[in-house]
């Protein structure tokens, strides 16, 4: 699994919009503020959000105050659901992302398959667990110890 700067954007884009979520419309940044908060090419950043929002993660409000929030609760967001829907299959082989490949002659007797199986069901395992309010969680803590860190008196 490779994820391209496309993913990458993606998943912070759902992380700045789940660090400021509350339920409704109220929690609404715009292209330009999720843009400066990720380290993102705007233009870019904009093709990525209307693809979200088809994928119903984020809605977008019109307007003055407008911009885009999340369709959803970040507790019910995963990684993988968001790097599956931008990237496509993350097995690192076409031979395990579908039952009926007919691109190999060997198959049935392929050590390699079930190594590949293993490492697809390991990231899967990872990625389909954490959501986005973990991420918010751990976030928030790496700031909180940075924080501390630089944080002394003389």
């Amino acid at each position: 699994m490779k994820v391209t700067y496309k993913g990458d954007y993606a998943l912070k884009a759902i992380l700045a919009l789940s660090l400021i979520y509350k339920e409704g419309e109220d929690s609404v940044l715009s292209i330009q503020q999720i843009a400066n908060n990720g380290d993102m090419p705007t233009k870019f950043l904009e093709q990525i959000l209307l693809i979200l929002r088809r994928g119903g993660f984020v809605k977008s409000k019109r307007g003055l105050k407008g911009g885009f929030f999340l369709a959803r609760s970040p507790d019910e967001i995963t990684v993988g659901e968001v790097i599956r829907f931008i990237e496509g299959p993350i097995e690192p082989i076409s031979c395990i992302e579908r039952e009926n490949y007919n691109g190999c002659k060997d198959m049935a007797n392929c050590i390699f398959r079930s190594v590949w199986k293993e490492v697809a069901k390991a990231i899967s395992m990872v990625v389909d667990t954490l959501t986005f309010e973990e991420l918010v969680v751990r976030y928030k803590e790496k700031r909180l110890n940075l924080k501390s860190i630089y944080d002394y008196a003389i």
